[in-house]
């Protein structure tokens, strides 16, 4: 009995840990919006992030798309190559297949190096999301 409720706490706190994907952005000309990268937002999780590696380019926008499900995105907080960070409170109640306004970042073109957002499902009849973030040059 012990054994089967250590092992539902561990699946359980093992499910609610934000997952972390590793993007690598394509190539693109300037004024073009680019994937960045995408992931997968569970009913077990309120926080993802989208580690972003080279190349490196600047950007100086960013917007996000989601797919097959609703979501409520709270916040996002974008890291940038230097270390500096851009904290955007963003409470969009994105519909199923919507997408984000475009978010201008502070000081002109920066380079991305790790996006992380913070979001509520909208119960789990809707299924779950899939969010792709952009970049625009």
């Amino acid at each position: 009995m012990k054994k089967s409720i250590f092992v539902f706490i561990c699946i359980f706190f093992i499910g609610t840990v934000s997952a972390q994907r590793v993007a690598r952005p394509r190539g693109g000309s300037m004024g073009n919006w680019r994937v960045l990268g995408t992931t997968h937002a569970r009913h077990t999780a309120d926080h993802d992030a989208i580690v972003v590696q080279g190349p490196y380019d600047n950007f100086r926008k960013i917007k996000f798309t989601v797919r097959d499900a609703p979501l409520n995105i709270r916040k996002m907080i974008v890291t940038f190559d230097g270390g500096g960070v851009q904290n955007i409170e963003v409470r969009y109640e994105i519909p199923k297949n919507g997408e984000s306004r475009e978010i201008d970042l502070r000081g002109g073109t920066k380079s991305i190096r790790r996006i992380d957002f913070w979001y509520d499902t909208r119960g789990i009849l809707n299924g779950t999301a899939d969010v792709t973030v952009y970049g625009k040059k």
